[in-house]
């Protein structure tokens, strides 16, 4: 055997074929860009390590500076069974923490043999990592992202091989996390001017200010409740920003007529579905289910909805869940001819429309929602 390929320490053989171990660099590299998430991208490689290395487990920490910690996005292998280290996965890594001070500072990876002889690795020790190798992500511009890991429980000396192997890898973390912090960017960017065109509407219609964030919430609240994915509620979410903007084109002596309206202004009234869908498909970047948003959430189970007349499930999920919380907000809001009805009011009264105005599948689940507080609390009896 060609001992000088080989982690004498560790008795952990790195791959003869060095093409072989290019390409399958190169391999980890394509498919992490390729990769739509941080987890899915970050996970391979991590894996590898812990494959070629002495390391038994690595781990990938992003930066929270709201709550200044670097948090564990990916992790794969064996991790410590402390208290400490099930805090860290829970919470993070806090930012103070000497070892991610350094990193701060650090413009290369750094390898730590003994946790215990190091003054940058104070409290791993305790976590239970004995040796620890750590380097820095940044973006182009050299904003920092987070922090890359791997460990080991017993000392260790980390040999040139398995040193070169993680600087080589960390370049490929931190060229996917660039990317995807460049789109989490762009995404929040979208948002912003999304919520900003709802609220521009608020600003006209003045008995709707405050319904477009609150229907907003109430919907991503029940859209998490009923497992749909992170991607699935931010689509729902962009819908409900959106969800009457097609009344930018009704005429204010339509749109804020304090009486009853006639049958020719329903009918005016109406179009603001069809507005508001070729508006938001202007946008271009919509997903489909954000236009399933603003196009169904008149509908009705029955089919006596518009402007369509779907009934049943021809009427998108998108749109049956979030006409629950529309209505429920518009009944549970004061209005300049009525007052706000209460919550056992409303209830009623959505209970009486299950299977006629909404989806019978989701009535209750969303009236059990509507029971407690966002903060899962039970709601008071006298709201």
């Amino acid at each position: 055997m060609d001992t000088s390929l080989t982690l004498l320490s560790v008795g952990t053989e790195i791959p003869a074929d060095r093409d072989a171990a290019a390409r399958d660099l190169l391999g980890l590299t394509a498919a992490a860009l390729a990769s739509p998430d941080l987890a899915g991208g970050v996970t391979p490689t991590l894996e590898k390590l812990v494959r070629d290395t002495a390391a038994v487990g690595s781990a990938y920490f992003q930066t929270d500076t709201r709550a200044l910690t670097y948090r564990v996005r990916a992790a794969t292998g064996e991790m410590p069974q402390t208290d400490g280290m099930q805090a860290v996965a829970a919470h993070g890594l806090p930012a103070d923490t000497p070892l991610m001070r350094a990193l701060e500072r650090a413009q290369a990876p750094l390898f730590f043999d003994d946790t215990r002889r190091s003054p940058e690795t104070q409290g791993f020790p305790e976590l239970g990592v004995a040796s620890v190798a750590a380097a820095p992500v940044r973006d182009a511009d050299g904003r920092l992202l987070g922090a890359f890991l791997m460990h080991t429980f017993e000392p260790h000396v980390w040999q040139t091989q398995e040193a070169t192997l993680f600087s080589m890898v960390c370049g490929t973390v931190a060229a996917l996390a660039g990317r995807l912090a460049a789109e989490e960017e762009a995404r929040a960017a979208r948002e912003a001017a999304l919520r900003a065109l709802g609220l521009a509407l608020e600003a006209r219609d003045r008995e709707t200010q405050g319904h477009t964030d609150r229907v907003t919430g109430l919907a991503t609240r029940f859209a998490r409740r009923l497992g749909w994915t992170d991607a699935a509620c931010e689509t729902l979410r962009w819908g409900a920003y959106l969800h009457d903007i097609g009344k930018i084109a009704v005429p204010d002596a339509v749109l804020l007529k304090p009486g009853r309206l006639d049958p020719e202004e329903w009918t005016v009234m109406r179009s603001h579905v069809h507005a508001g869908v070729r508006f938001a498909q202007a946008l271009n970047f919509l997903p489909p289910g954000a236009l399933a948003v603003i196009q169904d959430h008149h509908e009705r189970w029955d089919g006596s909805g518009y402007p369509r007349s779907l009934a049943g499930e021809q009427i998108s999920l998108q749109g049956r869940l979030f006409a629950l919380c529309d209505v429920y907000d518009a009944l549970t809001s004061d209005r300049p001819y009525r007052a706000a009805w209460t919550h056992e009011q409303t209830t009623r009264e959505l209970r009486s429309l299950s299977g006629i105005h909404f989806d019978p599948g989701l009535v209750e689940a969303f009236i059990a929602l509507t029971e407690t507080r966002p903060d899962s609390g039970p709601r008071d009896p006298q709201d």
